[in-house]
């Protein structure tokens, strides 16, 4: 039974008062998953009863907890809990670097677990194992009608490799070699403009709008983002994205701090401030990042689109190594929208501001 009905509800919280249930993340874990117990959670973290915790990576912990205990031999039970423990979980714990992950992070992950699952599920069904398979079986399974999740397979494929779990196996990477899509600069202004002057939209869709254009922040980047990241000093307004902070042209900047003096969300409790510059709808929690695409999908902006000729207009304009630290990208990203934009420094940011037609 997925959603609580109100007596369980009114039992739990009986249970919780008088203490015959202790106040704890694990006795929250114990009862069926539903909005109830999230929004409760969300109370009694966003109060200080409880500590913060990521709720994204307890999932995905507990997914993988699931996925390796059902996997039917021994030997893949293993090998499914040394890629996912020591290898998938340490390495966005690493890249996480302390902040709670995101969806999107914790959907690749499992669709990477899933792949492993899939390919060793084939595998066992064959009388095989990753020891014994050789390149002839790979490319049966890649080419059989059941394979399924064959790209995201060969990360595990070539972490086998790494390990010495397999040998004598070859599943290439794709290489990156380049935007795949459309580079609509003139659309790209034309929606910029409409959001730095069209006051019937609402400022917090605008100022989001802006910095996805702008600045090539996916929304789980933008829907992460604090109070504390804006900054105003001697009449300058910044914004934090990456280790250096970027100045912000001047509607832009009026929009940012519009938003901080009102970002107070409708679920926050009491009298305190809601510490996210986009507060959602459970209290302490930020939007999530699949909300924060529907509002910019709802302003006519196609999300990859848009990022990608944002990077690729300020590959042409920065080094690879200022886009990293003021977007807050990795440098191995950056350096290959450089290398596909081959563009050297130019000061950029208040550009669109000054464009025709902006006025």
């Amino acid at each position: 039974m997925r959603w609580l009905s109100k007596g369980i509800v009114s039992t739990v919280l009986s249970d919780l008062g008088s203490g015959r249930r202790p106040l704890t993340h694990e006795a929250l874990d114990e009862l069926p998953e539903g909005k109830v117990v999230e929004h409760l959670r969300s109370v009694l973290v966003a109060t200080a009863v409880l500590p913060q915790r990521d709720e994204q990576m307890v999932r995905l912990e507990r997914h993988v907890k699931n996925l390796v205990t059902c996997h039917a031999t021994a030997e893949g039970r293993k090998i499914l809990h040394r890629y996912a423990t020591w290898h998938l979980l340490r390495r966005l714990r690493r890249r996480s670097r302390g902040k709670d992950i995101t969806h999107y992070q914790l959907q690749v992950a499992r669709q990477h677990l899933r792949a492993a699952v899939y390919l060793l599920n084939w595998l066992a069904d064959q009388n095989l194992i990753l020891a014994t398979c050789r390149q002839a079986d790979l490319e049966r399974w890649m080419t059989s009608d059941d394979a399924r999740l064959r790209q995201e397979a060969g990360h595990f494929v070539r972490w086998a490799l790494s390990q010495k779990i397999a040998r004598d196996l070859s599943f290439p990477a794709e290489r990156w070699n380049g935007p795949s899509q459309p580079m609509d600069v003139e659309a790209r202004w034309a929606t910029a403009r409409r959001l730095l002057h069209d006051d019937t939209l609402k400022s917090e869709d605008r100022l989001a709008g802006l910095l996805l254009l702008l600045y090539a922040q996916w929304p789980a980047a933008i829907s992460r983002l604090t109070v504390d990241h804006i900054e105003e000093t001697d009449g300058a307004v910044r914004i934090r994205l990456g280790a250096v902070p970027v100045d912000l042209p001047a509607p832009v900047a009026d929009l940012a701090l519009q938003q901080v003096a009102v970002r107070r969300s409708h679920a926050v409790l009491g009298r305190t401030d809601s510490p996210w510059l986009f507060p959602g709808g459970q209290p302490g929690r930020p939007i999530s990042a699949w909300a924060m695409g529907e509002r910019l999908r709802k302003l006519g902006i196609r999300l990859a689109e848009a990022r990608s000729t944002a990077l690729f207009q300020l590959a042409t304009k920065l080094p690879a190594a200022v886009l990293a630290r003021t977007l807050g990208i990795d440098i191995t990203v950056a350096v290959k929208w450089q290398r596909a934009a081959a563009g050297d420094w130019a000061a950029y940011a208040a550009e669109v501001s000054r464009r025709p037609g902006s006025s």
